[in-house]
């Protein structure tokens, strides 16, 4: 390949091969946007668009909304994808299981890092914490959100579930459309309700750390899991790439 010509997820299979690391990231985006908007202050590390509207909401006189912890979200979030994206776009990580496991390792350490800070923590948080597990999760996310795109697989976001529906609803077959890839639309959903629930119970009964911790543990397995299963020849990458 030359050129730097970027191969992506859709081109082998639409990235079935990928889909169930995929749905594991989805339900942990659950969990993490459960830690921090419960825990943390009304913010999501996640979920970048709540946190442009929490902005618009807080400036208009809405109260219990940080413009602040906002704007942290949104600089660290960006700042990761413009981390994963440098790496990326040069071509050093050009395979898409090489990617993934790229930014779900990121994503583990990151969430590792949290979970040291965390030990101990239960809401509501100093400020130097609550802003340190804010920066640190959503640098993580920022990350694997950049390589979500880069990877392009069809009706998985991982992060976000206005697109999912919309397609679950308006391709469904009783209105008039194809149905294709209800499946994988309806599992993102039902896991991120799964990864909020679950990580608002663990939050609420044992503080930071476990919620923080199991995320971490999902993320790394991901990484894990891309790299035994793919083929050498895939995560290998050589100079006449």
């Amino acid at each position: 390949m030359t050129g730097g010509i970027q191969p992506r997820a859709e081109s082998k299979g639409g990235g079935d091969d990928l889909l169930g690391p995929l749905m594991v990231l989805t339900a942990t985006t659950g969990i993490v946007d459960a830690i921090s908007f419960v825990g943390l202050g009304h913010v999501f590390t996640a979920n970048m668009t709540g946190n442009v509207v929490f902005i618009g909401f807080a400036l208009g006189g809405a109260h219990e909304l940080s413009i602040q912890r906002s704007l942290a979200a949104l600089a660290a979030f960006a700042t990761g994808a413009m981390v994963a994206g440098y790496v990326t776009n040069r071509g050093a990580i050009r395979t898409p299981p090489r990617q993934l496991a790229f930014g779900a390792g990121t994503e583990a350490a990151l969430l590792f890092i949290s979970t040291v800070i965390a030990v101990g923590q239960s809401p509501p948080l100093s400020s130097s914490s609550a802003y340190a597990l804010i920066v640190l999760t959503a640098l993580a996310l920022g990350v694997r959100n950049a390589v979500i795109r880069k990877l392009a697989v069809v009706d998985v976001t991982t992060t976000v579930l206005t697109l999912t529906i919309t397609g679950l609803a308006g391709d469904a077959p009783f209105v008039g459309g194809h149905g294709a890839r209800s499946g994988r639309k309806a599992l993102s959903i039902l896991l991120m309700f799964a990864g909020a629930l679950i990580g608002t119970v663990l939050l609420l009964n044992w503080g930071f750390m476990i919620p923080l911790a199991l995320s971490a543990l999902l993320a790394l397995a991901v990484t894990v899991v891309v790299v035994r299963r793919a083929p050498k020849g895939r995560l290998a990458t050589t100079a006449n790439d």
